[in-house]
């Protein structure tokens, strides 16, 4: 990699910015991928992801091409990273290809060094179509949208049986413990104490008045709509970038269990929605999608029928679905990164500005529109 740019990773916006965790090294990678004995013998490091919030890259070696992955502990401890990998693994029994996840030497599937936690993943089959696209980017064809949709349903099959315990107060974890509960604020203020760096962040600000605010014009009946979900463990980033693609436009492979959690399949549908149709980086140039929308929800019916009643509770999902994960983010921007200007604008711009864009006139089309399409 010698003479080449400085490594640049996505930001919160659209521009590109210097790493908070630095690239993966060619000797680090040689040393790291010593350790688990299928890697094969490092020859060249082909591509240095931009996803912000660990460092990853692809390695070639004499035995194939593999993702190499690395965490600081206080994101994703060994103990945090098994439970991803014990969901990838149950997936994969079910015939959903997920990465295959190298073992190391001792047969455990991740290495802790020092202040770093790695896993080594096998290169899924098909095209990395999105790779240098922001995450919460447009598909750029209906059909990926609804093939998306199609591979959605095959993994909330293949997740069936998953019955592990809900995941702990990691930071950049999805969840799904506030918005199904009878009290929602209440419930937003245990998910606050329990992680301190959060918690002293919003110390001085009244969020209880702005979540109280978002539950009341945009969450009535929705907690006892959720309530009655079925728990399922989901994959909670579904987005174009974490999927590869085959040539006739089929997902070829789902990677990226980050943010994998209990919570229930229409999360998860919203989720993959609220990411993917309304171009959140870009509002005032593009409008929302609401077509691509429900091509991902047709493709997704192909295999798992949704009544009225879901859809109905999907479309008033879809305002508030983000905001355990705001929350996570900002834990993480203010309690790993010690950066207070990025938890401000992962709580303002992305927990509250979100929710609030769903109460204009852009939003409520949006909806709107989303409901007529998948209604007729």
């Amino acid at each position: 990699m010698s003479g080449m740019a400085p490594h640049r990773v996505h930001g919160m916006g659209t521009a590109l910015e210097a790493p908070a965790w630095p690239a993966i090294t060619a000797a680090e990678a040689e040393t790291t991928l010593a350790l688990f004995p299928d890697a094969g013998r490092r020859l060249d490091l082909r591509w240095h992801s931009p996803r912000p919030f660990s460092a990853a890259t692809l390695v070639q070696t004499d035995a194939g091409e593999f993702f190499l992955k690395r965490h600081h502990h206080r994101l994703r401890t060994p103990a945090a990273l098994a439970q991803e990998h014990a969901f990838m693994e149950h997936l994969l029994a079910a015939g959903l290809p997920v990465p295959e996840i190298l073992k190391a030497r001792d047969g455990t599937t991740i290495v802790a060094q020092g202040e770093w936690t790695y896993e080594v993943h096998r290169k899924g089959t098909g095209s990395d179509l999105y790779r240098e696209r922001l995450s919460w980017t447009p598909f750029l064809t209906p059909t990926h949208a609804f093939e998306a949709g199609v591979a959605l349903a095959r993994l909330h099959l293949a997740a069936q049986g998953f019955n592990a315990p809900p995941r702990g107060p990691h930071p950049l974890v999805a969840s799904f413990t506030i918005l199904p509960t009878r009290d929602p604020l209440a419930s937003a203020a245990h998910y606050i104490a329990a992680r301190p760096a959060l918690a002293a962040f919003l110390k001085d600000k009244p969020w209880q008045q702005q979540l109280a605010r978002l539950f009341a014009s945009l969450g009535q009946g929705l907690s006892q709509r959720l309530q009655d979900q079925p728990p399922l463990w989901t994959h909670n980033d579904w987005h174009p970038s974490n999927l590869l693609w085959s040539s006739d436009g089929a997902v070829a492979t789902v990677f990226d269990f980050g943010l994998a959690a209990r919570s229930c399949a229409l999360h998860d549908l919203a989720t993959a929605i609220e990411r993917t149709a309304i171009p959140w980086l870009q509002r005032e140039d593009e409008p929302a999608d609401a077509q691509a929308a429900a091509a991902l929800l047709s493709g997704y019916r192909t295999l798992i029928p949704l009544d009225a009643t879901d859809v109905e509770t999907l479309v008033h999902l879809l305002p508030l679905v983000h905001i355990e994960f705001a929350l996570s983010e900002v834990h993480y921007f203010a309690g790993i990164l010690a950066d207070p200007a990025q938890a401000t604008l992962a709580w303002q711009d992305y927990l509250i500005d979100h929710a609030d864009w769903f109460l204009t006139p852009p939003g409520r089309e949006f909806l709107e529109r989303f409901e007529r399409e998948v209604r007729s």
